[in-house]
């Protein structure tokens, strides 16, 4: 504890006697200074005993020492000493009357304690404190680091918790709560993954300070608010994860050295595991291409506990990519930061973060830079998390997703091949997620929507559509007709409502002008998917006045 006003009355060498503010001598006490000016505001800085002797003071006026007593309280002063026996007998009683209206603690100070004994007093506490302070620290960094090496993080916030008499939660890099002590603080910790997304929308290290009302009292606020502290893990510029301590006041400077250490042990943790992760991804890539090459048994064997049951359930196979990757090569394209958060890290993370959540098993792997393969199990978290993920990227379109039908080990590579399908459509059709199923349930025709379709039905069409624009025949409905009854004369003339011998007649035209035969069932599948392709007439050229 810091010195206070009563600890130094309490002082058996100094015989110092309360005049006034007794209520008040429980105040800390920053520092003490002498000062005989009119004024000495100005050179305050705000919790210090201010020790005179009132040599240019007229401490008998009362209107002066009332403006006076004013004056050092909103300064921030916390307590004044009167020299006794100098410049005055006792303490005049204008004073004693301001110091009690003001709430300042008055202290008599007798003639033979020099103001050098109360300050070297003040000195000494606070030497004394700092030093009390500096030893916690070092036995709460023992017992951190004990807990960290032999428990692992939730044991460390068990004992960081408790030294600062309060809460602590920890947040992995996505923002979710990995760990919390004690259990109630959870719920806590839960609410703000707002302050935290904020935090991590800054260049690491970054710190906060929150103040709400917490979800459970403890002794140290009682069950008022209570005051959070948020602090980023890392050592690069993006955050890994997060800390939150919750405290009913700010911390002391015991309790700072406790959270620096808690920081700087859980920052050693996150490194660590950002080595394991690239150690099990270099494993996983090699899991990954058994499977795909045919050999599941070899994969099991590989993979070990590590991904054994999610080899042994039913999973999907996703490929995503940077939705940048799909666009054409731009001139003066700056290079991406790696710092500045990958689209693919961060959907990494966001399900790395679901499946620890979870408790699931999960296998990503990156694929050049450029994509990310990954097996989750199939109904699981991840792929929950996978399906939201793509839902809030969708405007901003940051990855593409393909997502392949539920598929087991012996089948992985058909699976592969069922993402990179779906990853091709959403590509097409700037969609952040597309799964197989929709593929196989819904019609090929959508499909074919892209540029290079539009431009064969184009190309196949266009002459009978110049042939109808110029008003000599209708033979792109005709042909529409004919295709949609299987080539049944009588019912595609109803259909039009001509004879069947003019249907015949434009079908030959349909054969001359395109140059092919609509016996060949090839050119009929051909023309009917450009038909479908091209629901509405291409535009054509005017025709020429010349």
């Amino acid at each position: 504890m810091p010195p206070t006003l009563a600890s130094l009355v309490q002082h058996s060498a100094l015989n110092l006697t309360v005049r006034a503010g007794e209520d008040r001598l429980q105040t800390p006490v920053r520092w003490v200074h002498a000062s005989e000016l009119a004024d000495p505001v100005p050179y305050m800085e705000g919790g210090e005993l201010l020790l005179i002797t009132a040599t240019t003071l007229d401490a008998g006026d009362p209107e002066a020492m009332r403006r006076y007593v004013r004056r050092l309280v909103g300064a921030g002063v916390v307590g004044l000493g009167f020299a006794v026996g100098v410049n005055y007998k006792d303490v005049p009683e204008a004073l004693v009357e301001a110091a009690r209206e003001a709430g300042l603690p008055l202290l008599g100070v007798p003639r033979r304690t020099p103001f050098l004994a109360i300050s070297k007093a003040v000195s000494a506490a606070l030497a004394a404190d700092q030093y009390r302070a500096v030893t916690a620290g070092f036995e709460a960094q023992r017992e951190l680091t004990s807990a960290a090496l032999v428990e692992g993080p939730a044991a460390l916030l068990a004992r960081l918790a408790a030294h600062v008499d309060g809460w602590a939660a920890l947040y992995d890099a996505s923002g979710a709560v990995v760990a919390a002590a004690p259990e109630w603080a959870a719920r806590r910790a839960a609410r703000l993954t707002g302050e935290v997304e904020r935090l991590r929308e800054r260049p690491a290290p970054a710190s906060a300070v929150v103040g709400a009302a917490g979800d459970a009292p403890h002794e140290a606020s009682g069950g008022a608010e209570d005051r959070v502290e948020l602090q980023s893990l890392g050592t690069g510029r993006r955050m890994r994860g997060a800390l939150a301590v919750g405290t009913g006041a700010a911390l002391g400077t015991a309790e700072r050295y406790a959270v620096h250490s808690a920081i700087a042990l859980l920052t050693l943790t996150t490194e660590r595991s950002r080595a394991l992760q690239a150690a099990e991804q270099r494993l996983g890539s090699a899991v990954l291409r058994m499977l795909l090459s045919g050999h599941p048994d070899h994969a099991r064997a590989v993979a070990g506990d590590l991904y054994g049951g999610l080899l042994d359930a039913p999973f999907r196979l996703l490929v995503a990519e940077s939705a940048e990757s799909a666009k054409p090569a731009k001139q003066s394209t700056p290079v991406p930061d790696p710092e500045a958060g990958h689209p693919l890290q961060l959907l990494t993370e966001a399900l790395e973060a679901a499946a620890a959540r979870a408790g699931e098993a999960l296998l990503a792997v990156p694929d050049g830079g450029e994509r990310l393969i990954v097996l989750a199990v199939d109904g699981g978290a991840v792929v929950t998390a996978c399906e939201g993920y793509a839902r809030r990227e969708a405007e901003d379109a940051g990855v593409v997703i393909g997502l392949s039908a539920p598929t087991g080990p012996i089948a992985a590579a058909g699976a592969y091949k069922q993402a990179e399908q779906a990853l091709s459509v959403a590509r097409r059709r700037g969609r952040a997620l597309v799964e197989h199923e929709e593929l196989a349930a819904g019609s090929i025709l959508p499909l074919l929507a892209d540029d290079a379709v539009r431009a064969f039905a184009d190309g196949m069409l266009r002459a009978l559509y110049e042939h109808d624009a110029k008003g000599r025949g209708d033979l792109v409905a005709s042909l529409r007709a004919w295709l949609s009854r299987h080539g049944q004369w009588d019912a595609a003339a109803a259909d039009l409502g001509v004879h069947r011998h003019t249907l015949r007649y434009r079908m030959r035209r349909v054969e001359e002008i395109l140059g092919r035969s609509l016996d060949d069932p090839d050119v009929r599948m051909e023309l009917w998917l450009a038909l479908k392709t091209t629901a509405s007439p291409l535009p054509v050229p005017a025709p020429s006045t010349e």
